[in-house]
């Protein structure tokens, strides 16, 4: 069963019809909205400051999700996907994007509407992605825009994949 634990006084919450693996960790002050997923080994950490996240979200295996002390929040939109081995510190993702496995966003960055952050990316902190961009390298870069209704679609559908995957498992709401 999935760690849900309680610090300093916050216990997170988990919104209705979501997985959470079996080994995945939620700590503190955490919300979670409806039909998200989160996967083995994914850690938010939300003991220093919060961590919010919308609707059909998935966090993928491996993924961290933490913050700066006073500093920093993390916000996730809608229909986001986490891919695996991500690392979120203190940055706000807007609703469609998807974050490429094994990427890192830094605290402040923000990752636009539907934009791509590619796999393996270092997305540097105060780091400003538009919607719709596609953003990769180490420090990540613009590289092009992507069309509006394909990347909402494809990311769209990445998380829709996501949900059904984890109906596989059963629930733990």
């Amino acid at each position: 069963m999935a760690i849900i634990q309680e610090v300093r006084g916050f216990t997170p919450k988990i919104g209705e019809n979501c997985f959470l693996a079996a080994n995945a960790v939620v700590v503190g002050d955490v919300v979670v909205g409806n039909d998200c997923s989160i996967w083995f080994g994914a850690v938010l950490r939300g003991d220093v400051n919060s961590i919010r996240v919308g609707n059909g979200v998935n966090i993928q295996d491996g993924s961290v999700l933490h913050t700066l002390y006073q500093k920093s929040v993390i916000e996730i939109g809608d229909h986001v996907s986490v891919g695996h081995n991500v690392v979120l510190h203190g940055c706000k993702v807007e609703d469609y994007a998807l974050i490429g496995m094994g990427a890192v966003v830094m605290d402040n960055a923000v990752v636009g509407e539907g934009a791509i952050v590619a796999a393996g990316s270092v997305v540097l902190s105060n780091t400003k992605i538009g919607a719709h961009e596609l953003w990769a390298g180490c420090p990540a870069k613009f590289v092009k825009m992507v069309e509006p209704e394909k990347a909402k679609d494809m990311n769209y559908k990445i998380a829709k994949n996501y949900h059904l995957y984890s109906t596989w498992y059963g629930r733990q709401d």
